[in-house]
């Protein structure tokens, strides 16, 4: 018998940001259909109405655009299971809400939230299942007659799922190997809720995975309770031949303490938990993001791949192609993840140096316009390639470390630590005579400079090139003095030369 065709999914509700953790768990669906020649399935959870946050939905598309995680069909997308939006089937669901209820698999339920909460005070730890419900106003306790004036006076209701209690319940799950839970610790599930005629998170989920051809559920550790009543209610149904296989991954947890990460951790440690900058549109209150935040989006795919998974080898700069290829859920961790944001940093700074300047030119230049320089994209990228190899984790960090490129020392001064070692008692008669030698130059690249200065140095015995760096920077910093000065150009550095000599003598 032919396997089938692997399809994985990832449903976010638009509830708000999307986490950091979510989008981990997108990124491992992503690997685990690209590696199978599997498919990619976006789905919106949009049951809870009341949680709905205008713009969410639009904030997670643009999130997994920005990562370069891209899906093979779905909200935005379109294919043959459609709708992906899950308030958009809901006649696909009532569907399966009365077929439950008419093979008596489950019920419905008329109690009011002042009665459970009543119940909840009376009995401890109260839970609504085989021991209760014969004692709640329900279906299984009213007469037919009564549910239906129930219904027909406009009673709000919800449905429940029948669990009988007292069977081990085995979830097969890819990590965490065969998972046995007894039925009689889960509660009676409420599936559906008349108030808004929309499914809960646990039908919703189950209708849609058997009917868009699901075949693994790769999902967070938060949702490994809820994995025993979906094997119940695939049998319910008597669709186990093609229950998808799970595989529940490991919490992210905080940098420190214990717990899992939160965006409190991010705001008290001053990292980001959001891919994207979020604006609450209730609050106004604004919460970073990576990508406003200077990080490279290939440098977060890889940081967030090796948090829970390693590909079994010491390597750490991983392409996305290397961890499709890589990738084994076999291979993640039962335990959760500590987010070592430090090592997320490190990750960037390891991207910048290895992605082509014109690529990180446009973030530095859009820095530069704020500070009022306006110059060339080519000048922008011969200073980006020039000084990213200095200890710089974001973009953001070139502009105090060059801005000498483009604006030219204000004072020189002794008081500066480089200066007063450097600028010696015969500093300025070798400017001087070094500003000759440059001045005669026709060609003033790099190699004419080099094959000049350096015979002139050796002929003579005279190391100027820190004296030289007072000149064009005013302080002990910046790249080669070749290519600062060639960059410069002959008169700005000459002028520049000339300044220094003059002021400090």
């Amino acid at each position: 018998m032919t396997e089938p065709k692997v399809r994985v999914r990832f449903a976010p509700s638009p509830t708000g940001p999307l986490h950091i953790g979510g989008v981990r768990t997108a990124l491992y669906n992503y690997l685990f259909a690209r590696q199978h020649g599997g498919e990619f399935v976006f789905r919106i959870e949009d049951t809870d109405s009341n949680r709905f946050v205008p713009g969410a939905e639009e904030y997670i598309i643009e999130s997994f655009k920005w990562l370069g995680i891209r899906f093979d069909e779905g909200v935005g997308i379109g294919g043959d299971y459609g709708p992906y939006r899950q308030s958009e089937r809901r006649a696909i669901y009532k569907e399966y809400v009365d077929r439950l209820l008419s093979e008596g698999k489950a019920y419905i339920a008329f109690d009011t939230p002042e009665e459970l909460e009543a119940r909840r005070k009376e009995v401890p730890n109260f839970q609504y299942d085989a021991h209760t419900r014969d004692t709640m106003r329900n279906s299984l306790t009213l007469s037919p007659d009564e549910v239906s004036r129930l219904i027909d006076g406009g009673t709000q209701y919800v449905v429940r799922f029948k669990v009988e209690p007292g069977e081990d319940i085995h979830v097969d799950d890819i990590i965490r190997g065969d998972v046995k839970i007894n039925s009689s610790i889960l509660d009676d599930k409420v599936l559906y809720k008349s108030a808004d005629g929309l499914p809960t998170y646990h039908l919703a989920n189950i209708v849609d995975d058997h009917l868009m051809r699901i075949t693994h559920v790769i999902r967070g550790e938060e949702w490994l309770p809820s994995a025993p009543l979906h094997v119940l209610l695939y049998r319910a149904f008597g669709w186990t031949d093609s229950m998808p296989r799970f595989a529940h991954l490991p919490l992210l947890l905080k940098p420190d303490g214990k717990g899992k990460l939160s965006k409190r951790d991010g705001d008290r440690l001053g990292f980001p938990v959001f891919p994207l900058e979020w604006h609450d549109p209730k609050t106004g209150d604004v919460s970073s993001g990576y990508r406003e935040s200077g990080y490279l989006p290939e440098a977060v795919i890889n940081f967030l791949a090796l948090l829970g998974w390693n590909p079994g080898t010491d390597q750490e700069i991983l392409s996305m192609d290397d961890l499709i290829r890589l990738f084994d859920l076999a291979h993640c961790s039962k335990a959760g993840a500590k987010f070592d944001y430090v090592k997320g940093m490190w990750f960037n700074r390891e991207y910048i140096l290895k992605t082509d300047n014109a690529v990180l030119a446009p973030a530095f230049d859009r820095i530069l316009r704020q500070n009022g320089i306006e110059t060339t994209m080519d000048r922008v990228e011969a200073v980006v390639g020039m000084m990213k190899m200095k200890k710089i984790s974001f973009i953001r960090e070139l502009w105090p470390l060059c801005d000498f490129f483009f604006r030219a020392p204000e004072h020189y001064s002794t008081d500066d630590k480089f200066t007063r070692k450097n600028w010696n008692e015969g500093a300025a008669a070798d400017m001087t005579a070094l500003a000759g030698l440059l001045e005669g130059l026709t060609d003033f690249s790099v190699e004419s400079q080099r094959a000049v200065v350096d015979r002139w140095a050796e002929e003579t015995g005279k190391k100027p090139w820190n004296a030289w760096r007072v000149c064009l920077v005013g302080t002990g910093k910046g790249p080669d003095m070749y290519e600062l000065a060639a960059f410069l150009g002959k008169d700005e550095t000459l002028n520049r030369m000339r300044r220094a000599i003059q002021a400090l003598g």
